[in-house]
């Protein structure tokens, strides 16, 4: 591999694609899946537990992977970006529609009024909850993504996925569940259901991890890039595309 000059992201093939799969996804779990509660009975450990959207989830953290390999920092935080701004809209959008009057001439909206706020009509603080977790969550994914990078010399892809969702999904779940559950459930409920949906969330990366490393390896074969932020900017607050890119040749 030799180095290049960083081209634009925006020009790249499948990025805009990927960009679009990440926030389809995180709007998806996001907006569908909390409102149910699933139960499942494990051997040896018995009846689990968890919103329905945390089995999900995990998969807009292989984009984030998938996309800070690639594409490096700059191409995640552009995405994270993006997915953020999806959240607020879809917050938003909820909240407007819930607001309207139902028509009382039409009798179906007697029961869809009440299914409608019983799926979407999440409290301000799940909502911002939400918004922040994934926020937080996802920028020190990206970040540990591209530091592990550099340490490991662009080896053991597998080492820096299962490592960055340790720490993304960890922090995301810290943020997440006190903002949105702090004062209603009780400490040690907080803390077991933290503990179980990071866990969860970090073996589904891990189940994951064939598919990671066969979409990377297509990627990185058909846009002809595989990025090292040596001189990346690593702040959220910029939608630069900068780093030292490394090109096969």
């Amino acid at each position: 591999m030799s180095a290049t000059a960083n081209p634009t992201i925006r020009g790249f093939r499948y990025y805009d694609l990927l960009v679009g799969g990440m926030v389809a996804v995180l709007l998806c779990s996001n907006l569908i899946g909390p409102a149910k509660v699933c139960t499942i009975s494990l051997p040896l450990i018995g009846a689990l537990s968890f919103g329905a959207g945390n089995l999900f989830f995990p998969v807009s953290y292989i984009f984030d992977d998938v996309l800070t390999e690639v594409y490096g920092y700059a191409g995640s935080r552009r995405a994270i970006w993006a997915g953020l701004g999806g959240l607020v809209f879809a917050s938003f959008m909820s909240w407007a529609i819930l607001a309207m009057p139902p028509s009382p001439v039409e009798p179906f909206n007697a029961k869809l009024q009440p299914a409608l706020e019983t799926v979407f009509g999440a409290t301000w603080r799940i909502a911002l909850a939400s918004m922040v977790g994934y926020w937080v969550g996802d920028f020190a994914n990206s970040y540990v993504m591209a530091k592990m990078k550099l340490w490991t010399r662009g080896r053991w892809l597998w080492t820096r996925t299962i490592g960055s969702t340790l720490v993304g999904e960890g922090i995301d779940s810290l943020t997440f569940y006190p903002i949105a559950f702090a004062g209603i459930w009780t400490g040690q409920t907080l803390a077991k259901v933290i503990a179980f949906n990071w866990a969860m969330k970090v073996t589904v990366e891990i189940v994951l991890t064939p598919l990671t490393y066969a979409v990377v390896g297509f990627l990185k074969r058909r846009e002809g890039i595989d990025t090292y932020d040596d001189a990346t900017n690593f702040t959220p607050f910029s939608l630069r595309d900068e780093g030292d890119v490394r090109t096969y040749r």
